[in-house]
């Protein structure tokens, strides 16, 4: 349950929020410019484009200055709690998605109901699941930066040497597929070029498998607060593609997501569901590759999505806030946002951004194409990291020939455990 500040800072120990009498203060008029300090850990090519976002912001007003601090997101989640507590922690942080209903829980954020409500937010287009990402308990507590749903790349090279013409729009065509691009030339039982590198636990991003339990007509959690993952339609899909990994061979058993990625990087695996960074992988590996939407199962095409976000955290002040809700709307702006994925290498945030404002680069247009298709991981879920564990032994345990109905089972008591 989301509790108010107060409430948390009698009860989160040593390193609770001591934040009392800080929020609700205001800067001085007649003090200059508003000091905003924004910690973020995009560390990369996007990392530039987003301080220089910043720096555009800055010079567009004079109300406000924001300092930016780039750090690992390994750092910021180890640091955050601590430093506000200290009250030397940011006023607007950026961080992966799933983390952000942990630190709402914690009462770190501030509610940006009335920001959202406003016409000047820019808001009004946002990809709706990307703002379902940063909803807790149906209050938004951040905004988000990065959205981007799983995708399916397949090898050009494999794909064309088998006779295929086109990438797999369903699960049938998915291992029928796969069934041709799986070659085990010595018949020894060990395939030397699998179809598909499909991870049993630690998924690429954690989001593989619940992406095939939402094309299967299934889910995991339902409002944030009920495990619903014991379900036929998730035992169907559990079925299908263990009998496709254990009986067909399409894939090995015991991957994990960093193994699947070097199989493709390899060549030693035609199909392999991934991230943006799949792209850079593939090309550092000459891999000539293709995009898709990860086909559709017997329910609909669905994609967990990977996703970041910014939020204002409680040590801010009402000036503080204001400014960082400022730059919030200008973040949204159409050109800004435009510039934004180009530089971050991620669809648009807005739906309003036509593919050919984004066709300049070729790996944000083809995951534009298949925006639609994404979904929010676990939304509002407090205790994302210990469900996404629950499904890693799941699925893991599946694979390896548990069966489904007693592990279903148990998966629905410790989710729900879990979430509470």
């Amino acid at each position: 349950m989301i509790k108010r500040t107060a409430a948390v800072l009698a009860t989160v120990g040593a390193t609770a929020l001591v934040l009392a009498g800080c929020s609700g203060s205001s800067t001085p008029a007649d003090a200059g410019p508003v000091p905003i300090t924004f910690w973020h850990g995009y560390t990369e090519a996007d990392g530039k484009v987003l301080d220089q976002i910043v720096a555009d912001f800055n010079a567009s007003q004079s109300t406000y200055v924001i300092t930016t601090e780039t750090k690992t997101w390994a750092v910021i989640d180890d640091t955050l709690l601590p430093s506000l507590s200290s009250k030397q922690g940011p006023d607007i942080v950026a961080m992966p998605a799933e983390r952000l209903p942990v630190y709402a829980d914690k009462g770190a954020f501030a509610d940006l109901s009335d920001f959202y409500g406003s016409s000047d937010s820019n808001t009004a287009d946002l990809v709706s699941q990307a703002k379902d990402m940063v909803t807790v308990q149906g209050t938004p507590y951040g905004v988000p930066t990065g959205f981007v749903p799983l995708a399916m790349f397949y090898n050009k090279a494999l794909f064309s040497a088998a006779g295929i013409t086109a990438a797999p729009t369903t699960w049938d065509e998915w291992v029928a597929d796969a069934k041709k691009l799986t070659i085990d030339e010595n018949s020894d039982g060990t395939p030397e070029q699998y179809g598909v590198a499909i991870p049993d636990h630690a998924t690429v991003a954690n989001g593989l498998w619940p992406s095939l339990f939402l094309s299967g007509g299934g889910d995991i959690v339902e409002g944030g607060t009920t495990a619903v993952i014991d379900s036929p339609q998730n035992a169907a899909t559990l079925k299908f593609w263990t009998d496709a990994i254990t009986q067909d061979k399409i894939s090995p058993t015991g991957l994990d997501g960093i193994a699947a990625d070097k199989l493709f990087s390899s060549g030693k695996a035609a199909m392999h569901v991934g991230g943006p960074w799949m792209a850079s992988i593939a090309k550092d590996n000459n891999i000539d590759y293709g995009i898709a939407a990860i086909p559709a199962g017997p329910a609909e095409q669905a994609a967990s999505a990977i996703g970041v976000s910014m939020a204002v955290t409680a040590q801010a002040d009402d000036a503080k806030k204001a400014g960082a809700e400022a730059f919030f709307a200008y973040f949204f702006q159409k050109d800004v946002a435009t510039k934004w994925s180009l530089g971050s290498g991620w669809p648009p945030l807005r739906t309003d951004i036509p593919l050919s404002d984004v066709s300049s680069n070729p790996v944000v247009a083809s995951l534009s194409e298949i925006a639609s298709t994404g979904r929010a991981l676990l939304p509002g879920v407090v205790n994302s990291v210990d469900v996404i564990s629950d499904i890693d032994e799941l699925t893991q345990k599946a694979v390896s020939g548990g069966d489904v109905t007693t592990l279903l089972s148990t998966a629905q008591d410790e989710i729900q455990k879990a979430i509470g």
